[in-house]
């Protein structure tokens, strides 16, 4: 029984003889076809219903008045190869039916046997299928390799091969064109409080009503998460300003319901103008700044990158210092420096843990030059535990040798204040290295301790309640903050050094040196005074009572890890 049995086929018939057209389509009613056919006899004909109809099976005669088999199986194959192709003749010989196959026919039958035929066309309707099934599978793998899987745009590989050809054509035919890069705003919302389905949902509707916005020319990808992309092709910078206000309205309208709640979003649009004197990766890179400046400026908004931008090239400064940074601390780059702390009146010597980062050409680069990058982009919580845990393996080995009356002092950023993990982490580490609690301070900022006061007297008690020491760095900036020692039990009080270095100058700084020594005794705090340059300083503080000093005079920073030779920058 053919495996087509009760469905209806399309069944288009190239013969001149309506009365074997009419065989032939009894032949296929006997075998459990549905047949609807029409009888063509010309190249015309069968143009016109090639053009006019789907078919699912063409049967031929070889010969005919006015046109061959030859000639139809041509006509066939330039419209679709796929659809089968039968020979039934009476006069074919076997010559002219191979030569038929070779051309693309699928089978020849004879009229004479007409058993061979409803075989025949069962077999090629299913290989028919395999071939389409197999073509679709093709089509879908391909259109995934340049497309976004959940949304159907282009995705990121794809968008950077077309903005490739697009600084090309800038490059080379003075045309202009424009990119976007565009931010959700509160997109997190929708996924922390309904779950991914709903921020997939999100992300479809969005990308539909984004496309409405743009010309057929133009490419919407998606680069990843909530961030799109726009190449707006042959497009001025006046023009591609409207459409990404376009595009920043149609985004802040929609209003998402979900359930039984509904959310507003917003974006951020960076927009770059294509001249060619850029290639696709400083591109992209200009127009993501530009978005998170438009963020830093209250996000919903649009900034526009031009070569005179300040805050942009201040950006892009930073996230270069970000990548040297991120490649240091994965390939050894980073390297402890230790500075003595000296006792002034009694008591054992200190020291704090500095860090350098050393560059591609083996020079040390000062934490001025890539910490305010890593505040910026938040890597500072990573670095700290960098630190803490190099640190740790360090005294660890040398506590085994016997170093072990030094308090070696730790700074924490103040994006570290807030990390309830950080204790475990820390604790973890004095484990694993047999380190003593009681040798470990660990340095906050003054600044950074009034800013997120909650956070900070949290984790000093913490840190206090293992074991270790705590000092407040920087005393001094803020005079507001002496009230703030009633409540944060400190260990050591560290002068800024701003003071220091001009109190033999400035009677004014002399005395706040002074007031915060004599505080921070009453408060049970020990001083120490930072940036003791001279001997006439050194001797000052001493007649003060200041209790230690760190600085040039008393000892310059050396190498405390074991670390790649480098020349100081």
């Amino acid at each position: 029984m053919a495996e087509y049995q009760g469905q209806p086929i399309n069944l288009l018939i190239v013969e001149d003889s309506e009365d074997d057209a009419l065989l032939i389509t009894r032949e296929l009613r006997r075998g459990g076809y549905e047949p609807t056919s029409l009888r063509v006899d010309s190249s015309l004909d069968m143009r016109t219903a090639l053009a006019e109809h789907d078919w699912d099976l063409i049967i031929a005669d070889h010969n005919m008045p006015r046109f061959n088999s030859v000639e139809a199986l041509k006509l066939a194959a330039e419209h679709d190869p796929n659809i089968p192709f039968i020979v039934v003749s009476g006069t074919i010989g076997e010559e002219v039916a191979v030569d038929a196959m070779k051309l693309g026919a699928h089978d020849y039958v004879m009229k004479d046997n007409l058993a061979r035929l409803l075989p025949a066309i069962d077999r090629e309707l299913r290989e028919a299928e395999n071939r389409r099934d197999h073509q679709q599978a093709q089509e879908r793998i391909h259109h995934l390799a340049f497309h976004d899987s959940l949304t159907g745009l282009v995705n990121r590989a794809e968008f950077e091969h077309r903005l490739a050809a697009a600084v090309d054509t800038a490059r080379y035919n003075s045309e202009h064109h424009a990119l976007m890069y565009i931010d959700l705003d509160q997109f997190k919302l929708v996924n922390d409080s309904c779950g991914h389905l709903a921020g997939d949902e999100l992300l479809r509707r969005l990308s539909r009503r984004l496309q409405d916005c743009i010309r057929d020319s133009d490419t919407l990808a998606r680069l990843g998460g909530d961030e799109f992309g726009v190449l707006l092709n042959n497009c001025p910078l006046t023009r591609a300003q409207q459409i990404a206000q376009q595009l920043l309205d149609n985004i802040r309208d929609y209003l998402f319901i979900w359930g039984e709640r509904s959310f507003k979003v917003g974006a951020s649009i960076g927009l770059v103008r294509i001249d060619g004197d850029e290639a696709v990766a400083p591109l992209l890179s200009l127009a993501d700044m530009a978005c998170y400046a438009a963020k830093e400026k209250g996000r919903n908004r649009i900034h526009v990158h031009s070569k005179s931008d300040k805050e942009l090239a201040l950006r892009r400064g930073e996230m270069q210092w970000i990548q040297r940074l991120q490649t240091a601390m994965a390939n050894n780059g980073l390297v402890l420096f230790s500075q003595p702390i000296k006792p002034l009146n009694a008591g054992f010597p200190h020291r704090e843990l500095l860090l350098r980062m050393v560059d591609e050409d083996g020079l040390l680069v000062l934490p001025e030059h890539f910490i305010p990058a890593a505040e910026r982009f938040n890597l500072m919580p990573e670095i700290d535990r960098w630190v803490i845990q190099h640190a740790c393996e360090q005294l660890g080995l040398r506590h085994s040798q016997g170093d072990s009356e030094a308090l070696t002092f730790i700074n924490l950023s103040a994006n570290s204040l807030s990390d309830d993990s950080l204790i475990d982490y820390i604790h973890h580490q004095f484990k694993d290295h047999a380190i003593n609690p009681q040798q470990i301070g660990f340095e906050i900022t003054e600044t950074a301790a009034i800013a997120d006061f909650d956070c900070a007297l949290r984790l000093i008690n913490r840190l206090h309640e293992i074991g270790c020491k705590v000092s407040l760095d920087d005393f001094g900036n803020g005079m507001n903050s002496f009230s703030y020692l009633k409540s944060l039990t400190v260990d050591f009080i560290k002068i800024d050094g701003s003071f220091v270095q001009t109190m033999l100058e400035d009677p004014i700084d002399a005395s706040i040196v002074e007031a915060i020594n004599n505080i921070g005794h009453k408060s049970g705090s020990l001083t120490i005074a930072e940036s003791v340059d001279n001997a006439a300083i050194l001797n000052q503080l001493i007649a003060m009572g200041v209790d230690f000093a760190q600085g040039e005079i008393v000892a310059a920073a050396s190498e405390f890890s074991i670390p790649q030779t480098a020349i100081a920058r």
